[in-house]
């Protein structure tokens, strides 16, 4: 098995090793012996003649670093201004260049060139997300045509948002090159659909297989679920915890709602803050009685549009504790930094309410983590945004529109005072869902598709 993916977690970074994602691949490759190959993530002057191996008993970590050029033009350029804002439909703050395109084009051949001596005959080649869409096409051109699979960790746009990219006709056609393409949800895949049919030319066949430009591949749903028994069995164990305690014991009552978010403006974090403001303006009751913790940790700092929007949220955030806080109390706990898996759990766990409202969101696991680390005896309510792929599974939850900030507010006084048998009933539902599929289930699914080709 050869995994490509924009970052490589190599075995002994434990840091690396905490994503789920990456314990989840990392798993299969022991399992099957192969290659895990991608971006190292560190930035040169001048991107080497060869990737550094590491080995690891069956699994040989393959990774590249970018110059300082291709990081420019490839990662913070067409990838993360142009591809990241398009597909989750913010075309305001989509940047086009051509020259980033070439450069993200010469990145995924550059990738394919140093992926190709490490491959052997009967390998399955899985490959991972938006930043390497041509990675497949190039291999084709270079005479692979063993199985490739595509999994696409976003959400794919609609047909009007997509036609918005001037390279929207050959990115489509790349992505026609692997035998299996994967997406979240249903809305992910009719979106890709309605392309193949009335903008490429191409047909559906049937059997969840479709040809254009000249090719026949699989498109599927996975969803890709988390180490559901992990989070309930760290749930159930740090429920003692002194941490877990004093957060649970608040004075005077109060309640936390918790958010938990990759500083990132897909996550609708502005239009949170007003949503909460609006709440404590319609429910002027809850007035000292709740605070809303917001996890954000920075991300792509070096782009301005996410510096734009740690901005935005530090002033919200800081207005809003001006016009509400107390001496002993303020409404908003604005953490911008990163915690560990653990110290996550007992957040979610001491939480009354998630509050999880993305703009748009290819799935978002947070929601999942918040489902499984409660308490079954007593758990807390869900808010979530219709726009998240988790809302296709989580119905249970309180499904909302973001942007409709007294929609959110009544929401969220709805899950403040919830009685205790329906936040049963509704965990009870999700945590069925959860088990049903976790993160290996979406692994296995998507690895035994993809053994089955090709398909034409």
């Amino acid at each position: 098995m050869v995994v490509v993916s924009n970052r490589v977690a190599v075995a002994t970074d434990t840091k690396a090793r905490a994503g789920g994602l990456a314990v989840a691949i990392q798993d299969a490759l022991q399992q099957s012996g192969g290659v895990w190959f991608g971006w190292s993530g560190k930035v040169v002057p001048k991107t080497p003649s060869e990737p550094t191996l590491h080995e690891a008993g069956p699994v040989t970590y393959a990774t590249l670093d970018l110059s300082r050029k291709h990081y420019n033009e490839y990662y913070n350029g067409f990838a993360n201004r142009a591809l990241w804002p398009l597909f989750h439909y913010r075309l305001d703050l989509t940047a086009f260049s051509q020259e980033h395109y070439s450069s993200y084009l010469e990145v995924n051949k550059l990738f394919a060139g140093h992926l190709l001596p490490l491959l052997e005959p009967e390998d399955l080649i899985w490959i991972h997300d938006y930043h390497l869409i041509p990675l497949g096409e190039q291999l084709r051109r270079s005479g692979i045509t063993r199985p490739m699979g595509f999994f696409l960790h976003t959400p794919f746009p609609a047909l009007e948002i997509l036609t918005a990219l001037p390279s929207h006709r050959s990115l489509v056609q790349a992505l026609c090159a692997y035998d299996l393409v994967g997406f979240h949800t249903e809305n992910d895949l009719r979106a890709f659909l309605d392309y193949i049919v009335h903008e490429a030319g191409g047909g559906i066949m049937g059997n969840h297989l479709i040809h254009a430009f000249g090719k026949t591949l699989r498109v599927e749903i996975f969803p890709i679920g988390i180490e559901t028994d992990a989070f309930e069995k760290g749930g159930a164990s740090l429920s003692r915890s002194q941490k877990t305690e004093s957060l649970r014991s608040h004075p005077h009552g109060r309640a936390w709602i918790i958010g938990v978010d990759r500083l990132d403006y897909s996550k609708g974090l502005v239009e949170r803050l007003l949503s909460f403001e609006c709440f404590l303006d319609r429910y002027p009751e809850f007035k000292g009685k709740v605070t809303l913790v917001q996890i954000a940790p920075p991300s792509r700092s070096e782009v301005p549009e996410y510096r734009e929007i740690q901005r935005m949220l530090e002033t919200h955030a800081g207005r809003l504790n001006g016009r509400f806080a107390e001496f002993d109390w303020v409404p908003i706990n604005y953490l911008n930094k990163s915690y560990q898996r653990q110290e996550l759990i007992q957040f979610y766990r001491a939480s009354r309410v998630g509050l999880i409202t993305p703009l748009r969101d290819g799935m978002n696991l947070v929601a999942k983590e918040y489902v499984a680390s409660q308490d079954p005896e007593d758990p807390g309510v869900m808010v979530l945004s219709r726009f998240a792929g988790a809302a296709r599974e989580l119905d249970s939850a309180l499904i909302v529109n973001p942007l409709d900030f007294e929609g959110v507010a009544d929401a969220i006084a709805r899950g403040l005072t919830m009685p205790l048998e329906e936040r049963k009933e509704r965990w009870n539902g999700m945590m069925e869902t959860l088990r049903g599929n976790t993160l290996n289930t979406w692994r296995d699914d998507f690895i035994e598709a993809l053994r089955q080709a090709p398909y034409e």
